[in-house]
């Protein structure tokens, strides 16, 4: 039974059963306990009633009004009288009231001394419990016969209760696939009212979603169109070579055109991973110790560093090692960290160094990642992080003073510039992953003043206490 109206009109009337029942069983023995104290009223009087000399015969013997039994014997135990012989009532008498079972059922037996004579009236239990039963089944009949009545009030009760959920449903139902905007709730019901809010907040959800992969989905197509027109452009300057130098140069440039493609696709489908919503569940999360982790980032790039003759070092003090951990997903917080390597490097000249330093483990984990790069300008440190930003180019000398954007800058590639084309999402990426994760990430001036100082701290992580020393 999955309708609320049935539930409810199902358990309204079984509890109006049950209570029925309940006041039934109440109603006979609050009848049969009056009718008691009526019929032993009745013996009373009766037993008073009789007479008191010596007799040989009452008038109206074998009177069976009211089931009556009367026996009256005289001081001395001889009987004088028995209305019904063939009852099987005690032989003798226990004045006052007594309650006598017999194999023809429970009687209600009253003694007296009236005179010189010991009278005793029985009346069968059976007529007082059908006289109760009778005055019980009077009084509930008029709510019994009126069931069916009650049942329509709560059927109809019910359903003007639950109309307010039907014109929710009936609002939803009747919208266009792309109107998210929300639902009214005036006049509702205190108890629909959380409901109507919960789905509102989720429509608030699900637009801001929208609204970000409508605008991620335009941003990468837009950004795709340069990269695929140099390639389009590169593949006819091959088919125009015509010496093996020439033809080798457009090989080159296509080489590194399809590579610069490839990296944005790859940085495109990594952030189509982050979206809509990048928080994870707490749920899959594990413990993430965070010294192996940055050291499997600098290996990974140690290649990459030598090969442009950078400095590439990692600085993890064995006490901050031990207890630098963080609740979260392995894969993703390698990623983190992977890309503000690489964009570090991308942008350190020939002959500088980029430093991963593991620099507090208490109360939260922060990890820095250092270069000797051109730096950001602060007023765009903020912009970087939006995807697809690109901050404008500069010579190195510029670059000196601290006006130059550093993320995914375009920049000509020479030995001691920085080297490749960013895609404006690595940075996005990056902001995602530690939203996902609890933490903040802060852009400032190398301690040197030259250069790049990226601060990833962890205020949701768990660590312990580190050691003494």
């Amino acid at each position: 039974m999955r309708s609320i109206r049935r539930r409810l009109l199902f358990g309204l009337l079984i509890t109006l059963v049950v209570a029925l029942l309940l006041a039934g069983i109440a109603i006979f023995r609050q009848s049969r306990t009056e009718a008691n104290a009526l019929f032993d009223f009745q013996l009373q009087q009766m037993a008073l009633s009789l007479p008191a000399e010596p007799f040989s015969s009452v008038p109206g013997a074998h009177n069976d009004a009211g089931g009556l039994v009367i026996q009256i014997w005289s001081r001395n135990g001889v009987e004088l009288y028995y209305s019904h012989p063939s009852t099987p009532l005690p032989p003798r008498a226990e004045l006052g009231f007594t309650t006598v079972q017999t194999p023809e059922g429970d009687w209600r037996v009253y003694a007296a001394l009236v005179g010189d004579n010991v009278v005793q009236l029985a009346q069968p239990m059976v007529i007082r419990d059908s006289l109760a039963v009778s005055m019980a089944v009077r009084t509930l009949l008029p709510l019994v016969v009126a069931m069916p009545v009650l049942a329509l009030l709560v059927w109809i009760v019910v359903g003007r209760g639950l109309q307010p959920l039907r014109r929710v449903t009936k609002a939803l139902d009747t919208r266009a696939p792309g109107a998210l905007d929300a639902l009214p709730e005036v006049g509702l019901p205190d108890e629909v009212r959380p409901l109507v809010r919960a789905l509102n907040s989720l429509l608030g959800r699900l637009d801001a979603s929208l609204a970000q992969q409508k605008a991620f989905v335009a941003d990468a197509a837009h950004e795709l169109r340069t990269p695929l027109a140099a390639l389009q452009l590169q593949v006819q300057l091959l088919d125009r070579a015509h010496t093996d130098a020439e033809r080798a140069e457009a090989m080159r440039d296509l080489r590194d055109g399809v590579r610069r493609a490839s990296h944005m696709v790859a940085q495109l489908l990594t952030l189509a991973r982050q979206e809509p919503d990048a928080t994870r569940a707490a749920a899959a999360f594990v413990e993430v110790p965070l010294a192996p982790l940055l050291g499997e980032v600098v290996a990974h790039h140690a290649a990459l560093a030598v090969a442009r003759g950078i400095d590439l070092g990692l600085d993890a003090p064995d006490a901050l090692a031990a207890v630098s951990r963080v609740r979260g997903d392995a894969n993703a917080l390698h990623t983190l960290f992977g890309n503000l390597v690489d964009n570090a490097l991308k942008y350190t000249p020939r002959g500088g160094h980029v430093d991963v330093r593991l620099v507090a483990a208490t109360p939260a984990p922060v990890v820095e990642i250092e270069d000797t790069g051109p730096g950001i300008a602060p007023a765009e440190r903020e912009r970087v992080f939006d995807r697809f930003f690109r901050g404008g180019a500069a010579s190195l000398d510029g670059a000196a003073s601290g006006q130059t954007v550093q993320a995914d800058t375009a920049l000509h590639d020479d030995a001691d510039a920085p080297r490749a084309q960013g895609s404006g999402l690595g940075l996005a990426i990056v902001r995602n992953i530690a939203q996902a994760h609890g933490a903040h990430v802060e852009l400032f001036d190398a301690r040197n003043a030259h250069g790049l100082r990226v601060r990833v701290s962890f205020g949701g992580a768990t660590s312990a206490p580190p050691p003494a020393l």
